[in-house]
């Protein structure tokens, strides 16, 4: 599910991918021009790849982008438009993924013991100049 701002119906805020929207193809979740990429696969057994590794390269990121994968339990994200007005609430469960691209966003743990993963686009400055905090 695509989340667009109700200010600028142009720019993609959010994306929740599902785990049940998992297929065997592999999809890219996140559109190329972005930061922080995302993609699904279902996966077979002795499925493989051919062994690589990444090529340096200079990137020059603007904004922090956020992405958080439940492993365990149930979280309730909370997203913000540019405005800081809510626009979505929704409830995450194991294997589904919420990312945000811009925009703001407030995560509630719902059950005790729960996992998430957390990753964001680096390098990491310190909270003052990473984060602002939404009244």
């Amino acid at each position: 599910m695509k989340i667009y701002s109700k200010l600028h119906p142009a720019i993609l805020l959010h994306i929740l991918n599902k785990r049940r929207d998992i297929t065997r193809e592999r999809r890219d979740i996140v559109p190329e021009n972005q930061y922080l990429q995302v993609g699904t696969m279902k996966m077979v057994n002795g499925q493989t790849f051919r062994p690589h590794r990444h090529l340096p390269l200079e990137r020059k990121t603007q904004i922090t982008q956020e992405s958080w994968v439940v492993i365990k339990g149930v979280v309730k994200v909370l997203l913000y438009d540019l405005d800081d007005t809510l626009i979505h609430t929704e409830l995450l469960y194991p294997g589904d993924c919420s990312i945000t691209l811009r925009g703001g966003h407030n995560y509630v743990c719902m059950e005790d013991d729960t996992l998430v993963y957390e990753y964001k686009t680096g390098p990491y400055m310190g909270q003052q100049k990473d984060k602002e905090f939404l009244d």
